[in-house]
């Protein structure tokens, strides 16, 4: 595992409604962020700088990642 995920302490979003199939993010030392499969919590985890993550999320608030409504 990598050293910066030593320790982190995983959340998943207050809006999962408890499922388990979710995502889990860890806030890290040094300004990153952490992100890994619930269903798979020693598996691989993406690590982001604060800056990728804060692009992320704002590009999902405005709706870029949205499926095509048809």
């Amino acid at each position: 595992m990598n050293n910066e995920l030593d320790g982190a302490r995983w959340f998943k979003s207050s809006r999962s409604g408890g499922s388990k199939e979710c995502v889990e993010a860890a806030f890290l030392a040094g300004d990153g962020v952490g992100v890994r499969d619930s269903k798979n919590p020693g598996g691989p985890a993406h690590v982001f700088s604060a800056g990728q993550w804060d692009a992320f999320v704002g590009a999902v608030a405005a709706g870029r990642f949205d499926l095509p409504r048809g």
